[in-house]
């Protein structure tokens, strides 16, 4: 026996099990261990999977899931061998670290997703246990605390897009999107929906599988230079059409004149939804003042890290008429028998309570901790910080956009059309452009070639509070050096001299 074993065996303490069938104790690490053999993972036995085989008329489980294509249930999955828990954490550990924090470059992303500050407060506010352990609750009339800070949420989007009613939150703004829609298709019973061709390219992915399912027909409205035009919309719209959706700011970064759409739509008997930018609602005229029926919108610059894309906050906000039409749960303000201040789930129209089939949707919770974090970080920021975010923003953007218009090689995609913090930039090569920046620490926006082949040449650049001025300046130093690079060389024709 090797001196570790001596060591181990002497001072070992002793571990008793008892195994309930045969109500026998067993001491030290193998009879601790033995008890582990006999526990499984899966609650059920070959001999139970057998006699459920059996009921169904079945020989194996390939013939249960013989319905199921083989290119799609094939179990061969080429993974490593198992690690135990310290050699995992560290194999965790190092994949983990090839990561790069969007700190570590000069970022100028947005195309949805944006770094925007947030205040210590808010990750105070989230880290609590009673709030991050319930992150989307289920039972929330359970805690008056979560229930008041939901409530609260939708007072203050109700604040942002000039609407009447808002409700708990949804998944994020493209889920949003589609509710909208399911929402205008239910309260018109008409099976068409308008979209402009500046909405997020994402967005509308959502909105046509969310449509294929419902047997709802999709159309899209052409716009001009980035920029969506009353004319378009009418001359989409007819008879058939449940509702229109434009974007402001659009995907593209322009800002649109939107106040005549809403009319357009009702004058065709449809109603008008706008995605908005939450922050950019600090700025500009909330779509509840244009008109709008519906406002949706992505919660993730209010408080919220990009983190790879997720999780996000979905904000939907409506006109009174509409809020029992409206999807997921809404909370609402009354007082108990005391006669004390109580907040509780109203309207539940959802498909887990008494609809069923008829439900709104099926949503039956929302995500209540990245809801709390948007709270937070405007109850924290107030309007006037909102409006000083959206102004820095805007200003850098454009600082930004002036100077990379007067580079060779360089121009804006759309001069001549307002934008807040995010503008189209075209530069011959996309992804050359992006690749070259990268190279320099710099990832200088979205290749929208990767949306539509038609921009291979464009990029869309945003910059927020978080763009320090001296970043705006190497990534001008970049990029006129790219486009130096991407110039191609003109070599001159030289006359030939009659001899």
């Amino acid at each position: 026996m090797s001196s570790i074993e001596t060591v181990l065996t002497r001072f070992a303490i002793p571990i008793e099990c008892t195994n309930a069938r045969e109500r026998e104790t067993r001491g030290g690490r193998r009879g601790a261990l033995a008890i582990l053999d006999r526990v499984s993972y899966l609650p059920n036995s070959d001999d139970d999977r057998r006699e459920m085989l059996g009921r169904l008329g079945l020989s194996s489980l390939d013939e249960l899931f013989s319905v199921i294509p083989d290119s799609l249930r094939d179990p061969r999955i080429d993974l490593p061998p198992p690690l135990g828990e310290q050699d995992l954490v560290s194999e965790v550990e190092r994949i983990a670290a090839r990561n790069r924090p969007l700190s570590a470059f000069d970022s100028f992303l947005g195309a949805g997703v944006y770094r925007r500050f947030i205040p210590a407060i808010v990750r105070a506010s989230i880290a609590r246990p009673e709030f991050y352990t319930a992150y989307t609750p289920y039972q929330a009339e359970a805690s008056q605390g979560t229930l008041q800070t939901i409530f609260e949420f939708q007072s203050m989007i109700c604040e942002l897009t000039g609407m009447e009613v808002a409700n708990a939150s949804l998944y994020d703004g493209a889920t949003a999107a589609a509710e909208a829609m399911v929402m205008t298709v239910q309260a018109t019973n008409r099976d068409r929906f308008a979209v402009a061709d500046t909405v997020h390219p994402e967005t509308l992915r959502v909105l046509r599988t969310f449509a294929e399912g419902r047997r709802i027909e999709i159309d899209l409205i052409p716009t001009t230079d980035g920029r969506v035009t009353v004319d378009a919309v009418r001359t989409v719209l007819d008879e058939r059409h449940a509702g229109v959706l434009v974007q402001q700011p659009s995907f593209l970064g322009t800002v649109d004149d939107l106040a005549p759409i809403p009319g357009a739509a009702h004058a065709a008997g449809a109603l008008a939804v706008c995605s908005t930018d939450l922050i950019a609602c600090a700025v500009l005229a909330p779509p509840g003042g244009l008109g709008f029926d519906i406002a949706v919108g992505d919660g993730q610059p209010l408080g919220i890290p990009p983190s790879f894309g997720g999780p996000h906050v979905g904000c939907l906000a409506a006109r009174a008429a509409l809020v029992r039409r409206m999807p997921g749960r809404l909370v609402g303000l009354t007082s108990d028998s005391d006669g004390r201040r109580a907040y509780t789930l109203t309207l539940q129209t959802r498909e887990q309570h008494i609809r069923r089939e008829h439900a709104t949707s099926n949503i039956c919770t929302n995500h209540a901790l990245m809801a709390l974090a948007a709270t937070a970080y405007m109850a924290h920021m107030g309007a006037g910080g909102m409006r000083a975010v959206a102004a820095t923003s805007a200003r850098r953007a454009h600082h930004l956009a002036a100077q990379l218009a007067d580079i060779d090689g360089l121009a804006l995609a759309y001069p001549d059309a307002p934008f807040l913090w995010e503008f189209v930039l075209r530069c011959g090569d996309a992804s050359r452009f992006v690749a070259q920046l990268r190279r320099s620490g710099i990832i200088a926006g979205v290749d929208l070639g990767r949306f539509d082949h038609r921009r291979r040449d464009q990029v869309l650049v945003c910059c927020t509070e978080m763009t320090p001025p001296d970043a705006i300046d190497r990534y001008v130093d970049a990029a006129r050096e790219a486009a130096g690079a991407f110039r191609p060389v003109v070599v001159p024709s030289v006359a030939r001299v009659p001899s």
